[in-house]
């Protein structure tokens, strides 16, 4: 139920910043302090007289019983497996999808699973407290009791947010139960339906998940280096990341909410739920031409360099000039823009850019325009594949467009209707030649465009 494999730190899920929903009280889980009591009568988890808080075996504890016992561990012993909000004070709705064999939806929670013998290593476990402010203290059924969510609903949480299967080991913290109470307390508010929420999860958690192995592996790896000799990696890491970690917190959550000010913006500014959702726009696609030649031919870490140098200078191209990028591909990147112009401008400059580049390959970009359906910071459609298609058939250090985007720059004067027919090409900005049809894979018989800016090559 949680991300980190025993000794592994920094996949928690300590949440920073976030605003209490209705129904939950308590401190935020970055500073793991914890929930409260009262929380829709669920009775503070910190208790040790509460009986979903101590550990396996302790007197205190009547709800956690030594493992082997059937009231422990063993969801399959609660009662009906449609419910999805049982009190903390009494094991929650299970049945067949909390299964300990791991065939229903409880599945990260079965028995084998994880190895609650399994120790971590200190110095790891101890990194580990540190980033999620809390030590390990309960099993995934105690958690689930703790926070009053069905184990079933707490399983679809936690595989949706990537966390990994720990079976019944003890390796849940305070941070662990918050989060849970949080995103239930969203269902039962009827702030977010229960699929909304599971959503709202594998985005958070597909997203945060990269950002974290990125900056394991290309920051901090880089400045834990022993400054002297005798000094272990783990001797470093632990100040390095006690300074570091309330400054990217806090970094996090402010990128994070520029990045909700510009979408709420979009939505907004969109003239009706239809075109929100089937948007018309520019989507491009940018490759690196003979990139698998490249990685039989260059060093791994070279070919590292290579990727992240081509990642890093197209994204900031791409902001520069009002685009967002989608996503990148390592040897493809993919941008879209709410009109042609711009769309346009990007594309020639990642040429331009990229040729001046004695270390990168050639480019080639393709770019359509119509409507796309926009999903979980995805783009999907026929517009999409279109532009991919004209990636691949581009020569070399070009932009091949399609018709519509075509006709888009030259309905806003960027580019003549005709080439030959108008007397003063000086006022527009790109020029545009047809080239010959050609039959496109999926997509029919398509007119590429080559896209130039004008005053070069013609």
């Amino acid at each position: 139920m949680t991300a980190d494999e025993p000794g592994v730190p920094g996949r928690g899920a300590a949440s920073a910043g976030s605003a209490p929903v209705p129904g939950a009280t308590g401190a935020g889980a970055g500073g793991g302090t914890g929930a409260g009591g009262g929380d829709r009568g669920i009775p503070d988890a910190a208790d040790p007289a509460d009986a979903a808080a101590g550990p396996p075996g302790d007197p205190a504890d009547g709800a956690a019983p030594a493992p082997g016992d059937p009231a422990d561990g063993d969801p399959g012993a609660s009662g009906d497996p449609g419910a999805s909000g049982a009190s903390a004070g009494a094991p929650p709705a299970g049945g067949a999808g909390v299964s300990p064999a791991g065939d229903g939806p409880a599945g990260p929670f079965a028995e084998g699973a994880g190895d609650p013998d399994d120790e971590p290593d200190p110095s790891a476990l101890r990194i580990e407290e540190l980033i999620l402010g809390s030590e390990r203290q309960y099993t995934p059924f105690q958690a689930a009791r703790a926070a009053g969510v069905s184990m079933e609903l707490a399983s679809r949480f936690w595989r949706a947010m990537g966390f990994a299967d720990v079976g019944q080991a003890r390796a849940l913290t305070e941070a662990d139960v918050l989060a849970l109470r949080r995103l239930s307390g969203l269902v039962e508010a009827g702030l977010l339906s229960e699929t909304m929420a599971v959503q709202v999860a594998r985005s958070t958690g597909q997203t945060t998940a990269r950002l974290a192995d990125w900056q394991i592996d290309s920051f901090l790896m880089g400045l834990t280096e022993p400054p002297e000799p005798g000094m272990t990696r783990n001797e470093v890491t632990f100040p390095l990341v006690q300074l570091l970690l309330p400054e990217l917190e806090e970094f996090l959550v402010y990128v994070w909410r520029r990045q909700l000010a510009a979408a709420t913006g979009r939505v907004v500014q969109a003239q009706d739920d239809e075109e929100m959702v089937n948007r018309r726009q520019a989507i491009g696609f940018a490759d690196l031409v003979g990139f698998t030649r490249l990685t039989r031919r260059l060093e791994d870490e070279e070919l590292g360099e290579l990727v992240e140098a081509f990642e890093t200078t197209s994204a900031d191209l791409v902001a520069a000039h009002g685009g967002r990028l989608i996503k990148a591909l390592g040897d493809e990147i993919l941008y879209v823009a709410e009109d042609a112009g711009t769309a346009a401008e990007i594309g020639l400059r990642l040429i331009e850019t990229m040729a001046n580049d004695a270390t990168m390959p050639e480019l080639r970009v393709g770019i359509a325009f119509g409507t796309m359906t926009t999903r979980m910071g995805d783009v999907f459609g026929n517009t999409v594949n279109l532009a991919s298609r004209l990636t691949s058939i581009a020569p070399k250090d070009t932009v091949l467009v399609d018709g519509a985007l075509r006709a888009e720059l030259t309905a806003s004067g960027a580019a003549p209707e005709s080439e030959k027919e108008s007397e003063d090409l000086s006022g527009y900005r790109f020029a545009l030649q047809p080239l010959y049809q050609r039959p496109v894979r999926g997509l029919g018989v398509v007119e590429p465009w080559l896209l130039r800016r004008r005053g070069t090559g013609g």
